[in-house]
Order: structure tokens, then C-alpha cells, then sequence
């Protein structure tokens, strides 16, 4: 058993090893650079001058602004996903029309490219777009979506759009695996839809809940890409983002603020992502 159990750890670190060298190569070793790059003045004959690179990076305005639109954003849209996608997965889940054709409609923004379906966005959200449109046809004032507070709406609007199927099933593939004696009983013994909601599904979906609000608050924070193309570099100042502050720093070269704002960021990924982990496990040994 020893022999086979090292025969088997060898093969497996073997076909492991091509992966881990990349992800060393291209993450690990980058990241670690970063962040000791953070604590120096420069990249060239660099001095180390601790903090100093963060006191100044905490009290640029433009920081803190792409920092409270990111908090705010994510805040905001988490919350909305998790509701939305359950509902709508609950909704599926039931044998209704079209239902099939449905799950294909909220697959279909997995599959189809971000840049070609931006146009579709600035062609609604334009001035003289669709949705300007149909507000003077029905007698009001026309919005310029993407130059005032509205914008922040637009982006989280394309956010659940793009992000909302992949959390559906997911929450479908959870709700299936829940035994259906379980709401018979509860019925039988006269719970309504509510306490069965409360009592069962919601139990029996913590772990996928708990799964699909760490993916959607890490989309959250790679929501710059769509807020990119539609809005360009220096959007409106609710839109702009933390990916917006750091995609400026490097192109003006700023390494220093670049890698310590990227630390920052990590870090607090990293402190919520390990917090929804504790919550968890304490769940867990609640419930048993």
C-alpha cells in the first residue's frame, strides 16, 4: 500500500507540476514582486521606505473615490445577484412553459463575447439611444445615462445580466439535489411556502449560497472590463473603479501606487473571502 501510495503521489505531482510552474510563473511570482515592490520608492535602484507608498495612496482623492464607487458597487450588487438568482432558479426549478428555452436564456451570456454585446449596451444607453427613445415617446426628458449618477445603475444592470446564469445553475443544481419528501412532509404537517423556504431550501442551499456570494463579490471587482468599453478610461465619478485607478496608475507608470492599491485590494478580498469561510463553518457546527 506505501508503494502504491507513493507510485500514485508521483504520477500525480508529475501531471500537477506543468500547472503549478505556470501558475508560479504568471501569478505567484508576479504578485509577490508586487508586493514588495509596494514598499519601495522605485523599480530602478530601489530604497525601502515602508508605508510611505500607502500613507500617500490613502490620501489621494481619486483613490478613495475608486474605492467607496467599488464598496458601493459590490454592496449593491451582491445582495441584488443572490436574491435574483435563487429566484429565478427556484422559478425554473417548477415545471413551467418554456422553461428549457429559458435556461438557454441565461446561459447565453456565458457563451457570448463581452466586446460584441457592449455595443448592443451604448446603443440602449446612448443619447440618441433606444431607451432615450422610448422616453420621449411616452413624454420624458431624455437621460444622459453614462455622464451622470445613472451610470452607476447601468453598470450594475450589466453586471446581473452577464453574471445571473452562472449563479442560476448553480443554485439549480442545489435545489435539485434537495429530496422532494422533504416539502411532502412539511406539507403534510401544515408549514406553509414560507416556513418551507426557511426550513428547507435555505438549509439545504448554504454551502451553494455561500459558494455563489464569494464568485459574485470576486465578478464584482472584475466588473472594469465592461465599465472599460462602455465608458472608456475616466468615466463618470460613480463608475469609477478601483480596476479604473490602478488601469491609469500603470499607464502613467506609477508602479509604486499601482502595486500597493493591487495589495489592498487583495487584501481585502482576501479578509472578506476568509470571513465567509469562518461564517460558514460556524453555520455548519450550528446546524449540527
Amino acid at each position: 500500500m506505501k508503494n502504491w501510495f507513493r507510485k500514485d503521489t508521483s504520477a500525480a505531482l508529475m501531471f500537477l507540476a506543468p500547472s503549478g510552474v505556470g501558475f508560479a510563473l504568471f501569478y505567484l511570482i508576479p504578485f509577490a514582486m508586487g508586493v514588495f515592490y509596494s514598499f519601495m520608492d522605485s523599480t530602478v535602484d530601489s530604497q525601502f521606505v515602508g508605508l510611505d507608498n500607502y500613507r500617500e495612496l490613502l490620501a489621494s482623492n481619486s483613490f478613495r473615490q475608486a474605492a467607496s464607487n467599488t464598496f458601493y458597487f459590490s454592496a449593491v450588487s451582491v445582495p441584488l445577484m443572490l436574491v435574483l438568482s435563487l429566484g429565478l432558479a427556484m422559478l425554473l426549478n417548477k415545471n413551467i412553459y418554456f422553461r428549457k428555452w429559458l435556461r438557454t436564456a441565461f446561459v447565453l451570456p456565458l457563451v457570448v463575447p463581452v466586446a460584441s454585446i457592449i455595443l448592443i449596451w451604448q446603443m440602449l444607453f446612448d443619447w440618441n439611444g433606444s431607451l432615450n427613445a422610448w422616453l420621449s415617446y411616452f413624454g420624458s426628458e431624455r437621460v444622459d445615462w453614462m455622464k451622470t449618477d445613472a451610470a452607476r445603475n447601468v453598470v450594475i444592470v450589466v453586471y446581473l445580466w452577464k453574471n445571473i446564469g452562472y449563479n442560476v445553475i448553480l443554485f439549480l443544481a442545489g435545489l435539485q439535489q434537495i429530496p422532494k419528501d422533504y416539502y411532502e412532509t412539511a406539507q403534510i404537517e401544515g408549514a406553509g411556502r414560507l416556513r418551507q423556504f426557511r426550513s428547507i431550501t435555505l438549509v439545504y442551499l448554504t454551502s451553494t449560497m455561500f459558494f455563489v456570494v464569494i464568485m459574485s463579490i470576486i465578478n464584482s471587482f472584475k466588473v472594469f472590463r465592461e465599465t472599460y468599453l462602455i465608458a472608456g478610461d475616466y468615466p463618470h465619478d460613480s463608475i469609477y473603479m478601483m480596476q479604473h485607478y490602478m488601469n491609469n496608475m500603470f499607464m502613467s507608470l506609477d508602479i509604486q501606487k499601482l502595486t500597493a492599491a493591487a495589495t489592498l485590494m487583495f487584501g481585502c478580498i482576501f479578509l472578506i473571502v476568509m470571513g465567509l469561510f469562518a461564517i460558514e463553518r460556524w453555520h455548519r457546527q450550528f446546524m449540527e
